[in-house]
């Protein structure tokens, strides 16, 4: 006459299972999460500098096919985010521009103190987010990313 009861709940063997099934899925996911940010970043870089040679060519274009002054990355900025007139002087008389509100940072350089631009190096270097030259060469007006990366296919940052 005396039944007996079942105790309720989960054993310890079907709890493992449901760990061990949640940590597989987590192994699966997790990956695709950090591949995605990878490609935002990547694609992030790729509109950086389409936006960047854009407006430097249209810059040149308003300056007398001059490229903005490259004696420092602080004046170069100034030039690319300031109103400025043909000589590319911020003296009051000016006409053109700013062509950005401000730089855009390279999004595979993690270091702030980095400046954005550097002027006549060799690309992909990774000190400074970007590379540009006007030195007159086969080269000039040419921006690059200047890290020292490549994408999922392998193309160096400093190629696209």
């Amino acid at each position: 006459m005396y039944k007996q009861k079942r105790a309720s709940g989960f054993t310890l063997i079907e709890i493992l299972i449901v760990v061990i099934i949640l940590g597989i899925l987590a192994a699966i996911v997790i990956p695709q999460f950090t591949e995605a940010s990878s490609e935002a970043r990547e694609s992030s870089l790729v509109s950086n500098l389409q936006t960047l040679r854009s407006q430097l060519g249209l810059y040149k274009v308003q300056h007398n096919d001059e490229y903005p002054d490259d004696t420092s990355s602080a004046t170069f900025e100034t030039c690319m985010t300031e109103k400025t007139d043909v000589t590319g002087a911020t003296d009051g008389t000016d006409d053109f521009g700013p062509y950005m509100q401000n730089i855009p940072d390279n999004p595979f350089i993690t270091n702030d103190a980095l400046p954005l631009f550097v002027f006549g190096d060799t690309p992909g270097t990774g000190t400074s987010h970007w590379m540009f030259d006007n030195t007159g060469g086969s080269t000039d007006g040419c921006l690059w990313a200047n890290d020292n990366l490549q994408n999922p296919d392998g193309d160096n940052h400093s190629d696209l």
